[in-house]
């Protein structure tokens, strides 16, 4: 039990981060109806941010966590945000109105120039850093096992469920959400209603960007270490959790996101780790076969 408990405190912290990135994807996708594959290379880049700002606050001789926190994720948030603006316009905009393979072809080509970019520019070995947050608490002991939650587990559990209802009700109860929900029902319809089609595609990019800084901060600062590569794995896990959940439903790029979790760490902990993404995957054509809009996600209506 005591095993169990402490493997389920680490699936829902892996399944945080990875719902922290598929709503990204899940906010591009409800709006614009495609996939931005470069959106895990954003993640990579808000860690390597990160990264940089811990070193700066060193530098600094900054010495409050929080402030530090607060001060590198503000950093990161607001130059992802100029990286996802940068990728919408160039790889999105020019190409809306082409046929459906020409965005998907780009944005994969983007993903690789990013990749290459970081790997020049921070060199590909991996980069340690950020444990600036220590301590934890106990929870209680068994079989002469110590069930620990640390403080870092929880802000990330905190800092998720906040995001989450944050964006919900940005989207459910504000004027920038109704311009967005209008534009997934119709661009055209709503550009003729008086709704800047462009800029708020624009800023639905922007947002998940800032999102996928605060997963990338959360991820530096739980496993300690970034490479150049570390978009493109968890990019393709937070894909399948969007997916799995529903891409286009917010609560269920997070439900995935912790669904991918458990399953990871899971069948890591009891059968095979060399296995543990085939299991994902599986999971996920099963859920598909069955339910193909996802455990969430409604079927869409085709207009005739």
């Amino acid at each position: 039990m005591a095993y169990f408990s402490q493997q389920l405190i680490n699936a829902l912290t892996l399944g945080s981060i990875y719902g922290l990135i598929a709503i990204g994807y899940t906010m591009v996708y409800g709006i614009i109806g495609m996939i931005n594959f470069a959106h895990g290379e954003v993640f990579m880049i808000g860690g390597f941010i990160s990264l940089i700002g811990f070193m700066i606050c060193a530098a600094l001789g900054i010495s409050s966590v929080p402030v530090a926190i607060v001060f590198v994720l503000l950093m990161a948030m607001a130059f992802t945000a100029v990286y996802g603006w940068t990728i919408e316009r160039v790889a999105y905009r020019p190409l809306r109105g082409s046929f459906r393979l020409a965005p998907l072809i780009s944005a994969i080509g983007v993903s690789i120039l990013l990749q290459n970019y970081v790997q020049l520019a921070q060199g590909a070995r991996p980069k340690a850093g950020g444990n600036i947050v220590q301590g934890g608490y106990t929870l209680f002991s068994a079989d002469g096992f110590d069930v620990r939650v640390t403080w870092l587990q929880i802000t990330i559990w905190v800092v998720t469920v906040a995001l989450m209802a944050g964006f919900s009700w940005l989207i459910a109860a504000t004027p920038l959400g109704r311009q967005q929900r209008a534009c997934e029902q119709d661009m055209k319809m709503a550009a003729l209603l008086g709704v800047n089609v462009d800029r708020t595609i624009s800023l639905t990019f922007v947002m998940g960007a800032a999102l996928a800084a605060v997963a990338g901060m959360m991820f530096l600062m739980y496993y300690g270490v970034v490479d150049f590569f570390i978009g493109f794995l968890a990019g393709i896990k937070a894909f399948t959790a969007a997916v799995l959940g529903g891409i286009g439903s917010l609560p269920g790029a997070m439900l995935g996101g912790l669904l991918i979790g458990l399953i990871e760490v899971f069948w890591a902990a009891y059968f095979s780790s060399e296995y543990k993404d085939v299991a994902v995957f599986v999971i996920l054509v099963l859920v598909l076969i069955f339910r193909p809009s996802g455990l969430l996600g409604k079927p869409e209506i085709e207009k005739v």
